[in-house]
């Protein structure tokens, strides 16, 4: 394939080899399992005070539909579904109230059925209403996305650090060195299988040193594989197990405020994923996640299952190994499907042990918060508005994270909101960003301390020549005469006037004079694709592909626009490279010096 078609084919639609999809998307299942998609089932089940028989029917349950979400999500049809690599996985922010709704209505299967009645009504009213939350993502720029993603992140990592200690219940031991050396080995694997290798063993990290740990642990004698002999070939989840789902207005209303909220953790999720794998997200994409989980949940309380959401652990998988194909997620979704079907398959993923699923678990979790930071870092923090959203979204949400208990410090109905660290650090982003950028009467906003780094432009029209010549000629990689003009401009009124001096001085310059400056530009360097579009760049045109970051600041976008450009004829693409020189000047200008519009020139 020529390096123009793979520029063309974005990475989130290129199809694996089957062995690699294989390999890949049971990598996915396994990192599902350690997000605790299993624990929902059982906190529902034992609250509900249901059978041992009823719990493994709802895991199979939450296997199967967690699998057929995943597909819909991934792979798509018509107009449902996002066709990025998200796994689908049961919202935690559903536990409570569905608990709540059961034991109000009798507990046990009866209960259960109310559940499955709102649960169903809420998936439809979900499907009905995607269009209306889709125009709502102005709503959420990179302030309250990157906040959100990073809240995500940064509480999950408790559940890492219990798992890594050894999981809920009698089994957790966090004075056990015993387990600490489970999850830091696990996490040590996966830390040195990304440094030393290269190519197919590096994307699946994970999943080397979950067997690994798994394996030692067994041989230890810390886990057993009993459960395999024992578990049944085939459980079949049919509709409507319990009977016949019943209808509450009062349950509805409560599951209505879980699919909004999940709503928001799915946008979140898009985002960040986008963000990975560098596909833009539009209003339509949010539309299309938001059909999904809408029927996803409609037919998971057909199937006796719950609430599904974007599962935040993947995505950060996704990040972790740099495997971008949506396609994985749909292999990822086949093997979960065929956990639910074949619970004996299930019975050798559940006998990994919790510190090894906890050690493998803080290095995705961590992943989560690092795609947040790196969307935090567009937002402008000179704002201080900006920087009070952020400060209050995550210190709230670690409030809640740190001490559960304070939920019961507010009335039950409003114990939905602050019973997730998630939730209410969500929340709170958005709603302060509604009322610092939204509602009321705008305002210029305040600037923070300036960096100091930044030249005030009293400065730059007291330098001498020299200074002046020091001081700029970092803008271009390259000896330039278009800093020798522009100083001879001095003094200039305010930063925009020096800007402008600027442009118009390299404008200016002859035809050798630019073709010697883009001489000095280096070849983009990256992985193969990219040096052998750099390679072919440079052939045909004799001087180095020059692009401004900000931008293209994505790979698979810098290979798209590279192999537009390949396709221009030579001066249209001189000309081009020149305007690219001035794109990366003019941004390194804005770091230089700092903006006084209204600064005045020194005295004679």
């Amino acid at each position: 394939m020529s390096v123009l078609d793979r520029a063309r084919r974005h990475p989130v639609d290129e199809v694996p080899s089957a062995g690699k999809l294989a390999v890949y998307g049971f990598q996915h299942v396994l990192a599902f399992f350690a997000g605790g998609a299993i624990v929902i089932p059982i906190l529902v089940a034992s609250s509900l005070g249901l059978s041992g028989g009823d719990l493994v029917h709802l895991i199979n349950a939450a296997l199967l539909t967690c699998g057929i979400a995943s597909i819909v999500q991934s792979v798509g049809f018509w107009k449902v579904g996002v066709r990025l690599p998200l796994l689908q996985g049961v919202a935690f922010v559903a536990v409570s109230p569905m608990i709540a709704i059961g034991l109000g209505a009798g507990g046990g299967t009866e209960g259960l059925r109310t559940v499955y009645g709102a649960v169903i009504v809420c998936g439809l009213i979900t499907f009905a209403i995607a269009p209306v939350f889709s125009r709502l993502v102005r709503f959420f720029p990179p302030v309250v996305t990157g906040s959100v993603i990073t809240i995500i992140g940064l509480a999950l990592l408790p559940v890492a650090a219990a798992s890594a200690a050894g999981g809920d219940g009698p089994s957790f031991h966090p004075d056990s060195a015993r387990n600490m050396a489970y999850a830091l080995g696990t996490l040590a694997v996966i830390v040195l299988v990304h440094k030393v290798s290269r190519g197919f063993l590096s994307t699946i990290g994970v999943l080397l040193g979950l067997a690994l740990g798994t394996l030692v642990a067994w041989f230890l004698g810390d886990t057993d594989f009993t459960e395999l002999g024992t578990a049944s070939w085939v459980g079949l989840s049919t509709p409507f197990q319990f009977g016949t789902p019943q209808l509450s207005i009062g349950a509805i209303l409560s599951m209505m405020v879980v699919m909004l909220i999940t709503a928001v953790e799915t946008t979140g999720s898009v985002f960040a994923v986008s963000e990975i794998v560098g596909r833009r997200v539009r209003g339509d994409d949010i539309t299309r996640a938001m059909r999904a989980d809408g029927l996803s949940v409609a037919v998971g309380g057909t199937l006796n299952s719950f609430p599904y959401t974007c599962f935040s652990e993947n995505v950060g998988l996704v990040r972790l190994t740099g495997v971008k194909s949506r396609w994985v997620i749909s292999a990822a979704g086949l093997f979960m499907i065929l956990l639910g079907l074949v619970p004996k398959f299930a019975a050798v993923v559940t006998a990994i042990p919790a510190p090894v699923l906890g050690g493998a678990s803080l290095a995705m979790f961590a992943m989560v918060s690092v795609v947040g930071f790196q969307i935090l870092a567009r937002v402008d923090f000179h704002d201080h508005r900006n920087s009070l959203i952020v400060a209050a979204s995550i210190g709230m949400a670690m409030y809640v994270t740190a001490v559960p208990e304070v939920s019961g410090a507010v009335p039950e109905w409003a114990q939905i909101f602050v019973g997730s660290g998630i939730t209410l650090g969500a929340l709170t982003a958005i709603v302060l960003n509604l009322l610092f950028h939204h509602l009321g009467r705008r305002r210029r906003p305040e600037a923070a301390t300036p960096d100091a780094a930044a030249l005030p432009l009293e400065q730059v029209n007291a330098m001498s020549h020299e200074e002046f010549g020091a001081t700029f000629a970092p803008l271009f990689h390259g000896p330039t005469p278009a800093i020798a003009r522009t100083y001879e401009r001095r003094p200039f009124a305010t930063t925009d006037d020096l800007r402008d001096a600027l442009q118009e001085a390299y404008f200016a310059s002859t035809d050798d004079e630019l073709q010697r400056l883009l001489s000095y530009y280096p070849d983009p360097e990256g992985p193969s694709d990219l040096g052998e579009l750099a390679a072919a760049y440079r052939k045909r045109f004799g001087f180095p592909m020059v692009m401004s970051a900000g931008e293209q600041p994505r790979l698979e976008e810098v290979l798209e626009h590279g192999a537009q450009r390949l396709t221009n004829a030579p001066a249209q693409e001189r000309h081009a490279a020149v305007l690219e020189v001035a794109r990366i000047a003019d941004h390194r200008f804005r770091d230089l010096v700092a903006s006084e519009e209204n600064a005045r020139p020194p005295a004679a």
